[in-house]
């Protein structure tokens, strides 16, 4: 489910202290060379939100999906998630209750 906000929504704060004060921590995927933000639901790795971010000018797009397990085999990227539904939606609303209250 994606999230358009312009800049000026997230305060004071860069995307990363805006992600750390929600839950989230910093991911890198040394195969894509990509940083994303996770929220683990437990102790274990998996299940998780998982938000990938794009910076346009003056907005951030947020991409965010919840994923249930990791990859079934090695060398795959599918894994069993959520793109959009209730759990993804609640987790969508949450973010945006934080940017309405900075």
């Amino acid at each position: 489910m994606r999230l358009h906000v312009d800049k000026d929504k997230l305060g004071n704060n860069n995307i990363k202290v805006f992600f750390n004060r929600l839950g989230y921590h910093q991911f890198y995927d040394n195969k894509t060379n990509q940083v994303s933000y996770i929220r683990r639901l437990s102790g274990l790795d998996y299940p998780r939100f998982h938000v990938y971010i794009k910076e346009k000018d003056k907005g951030v797009q947020f991409n965010l999906h919840f994923d249930e397990k990791k990859p079934s085999y090695e060398g795959s990227h599918a894994h069993s998630g959520e793109y959009e539904g209730p759990l993804v939606q609640a987790e969508l609303e949450r973010i945006r209750n934080y940017m309405e209250s900075l």
